[in-house]
């Protein structure tokens, strides 16, 4: 099944060629989405008076292997609309119970980096390095959530490659900043969950001007990963009212440490020069 396509445009499209239960299922998932993505098939099933099975030929129906993936799917899709109050209240009821709470949010950070891992395109996180280094100037995009990601990011590369622009806010001369903006150049757009309307302006505005554009987002499934020529993904599922950017942070410090490699004697070169810098200034206590 495309990962792009809207889900919920595809149980329409599906609607007059399911059951009767099938049916059932369709109505609740599209009048309830945010209460349905993350109910189990039985609970589903047992909600609309379907059993378990109806409810996994019902995602069959939609092309999944599984009802599993069907909820996956669903999740994402969902996450950019939820509000934050839905958010809080969902984290309530799953992290609520007795127990190691602080373990199962660092547990979940875990599993986040972990299927960042498995699921990273070597070859167009490459890619992504080469056009960075090959650049004329790099800019880096992150808005309200993603905006501290992007000032990391934009941080160390000011140490590796020339002419670097940090965007972090989102006022109304965005696009003065990109005024200049070419082909020759790369935009780095960070982007999780809510995701910002202007992000997508600012997108709109690359793309115009041919500037290659590399985005570092949760989901195929996000609005930019269909847009940019190149999509990095980091897995961010918290459900909370918080999302969890550990998995985004480590994919940009292996990021950093890749394009660090490559240019290795210039960064000796600059550190060394910072390092007396600091200490004629008296920059660090030790």
């Amino acid at each position: 099944m495309d990962k792009n396509k809207d889900l919920i445009k595809k149980i329409k499209d599906e609607y007059p060629k399911l059951s009767k239960g099938q049916k059932l299922i369709a109505n609740y998932i599209l009048e309830d989405y945010d209460k349905a993505a993350f109910m189990t098939a039985g609970a589903l099933g047992e909600a609309i008076n379907v059993s378990e099975s109806t409810v996994v030929r019902f995602a069959n129906r939609l092309g999944y292997e599984g009802y599993r993936n069907l909820q996956q799917d669903l999740q994402e899709l969902i996450k950019s609309k939820l509000t934050t109050l839905q958010r809080l209240s969902l984290a309530e009821s799953k992290y609520s119970q007795n127990g190691n709470n602080i373990g199962r949010m660092m547990e979940r950070d875990m599993e986040n980096i972990k299927k960042t891992i498995n699921e990273i395109d070597l070859e167009s996180f490459d890619r992504a390095v080469d056009l960075v280094l090959e650049a004329r100037k790099n800019y880096v995009v992150g808005l309200r959530t993603s905006s501290f990601l992007a000032g990391y990011l934009g941080f160390y590369l000011n140490f590796l490659v020339d002419d670097v622009h940090i965007i972090t806010n989102e006022s109304n001369d965005i696009f003065e900043k990109l005024l200049k903006i070419s082909p020759k150049d790369v935009i780095i757009i960070i982007t999780y969950p809510r995701y910002s309307k202007r992000i997508m302006d600012v997108l709109d505005f690359a793309k115009d001007r041919g500037t290659p554009i590399i985005t570092l987002t949760d989901s195929m499934l996000s609005p930019t990963a269909k847009e940019a020529d190149i999509t990095l993904l980091a897995s961010s599922d918290m459900l909370s009212f918080v999302d969890s950017l550990v998995a985004p942070m480590s994919l940009i410090n292996s990021f950093i440490i890749a394009i660090g490699n490559d240019k290795k004697d210039d960064l000796n070169n600059n550190f060394a020069i910072l390092e007396e810098i600091w200490a004629k200034y008296d920059i660090y206590k030790i």
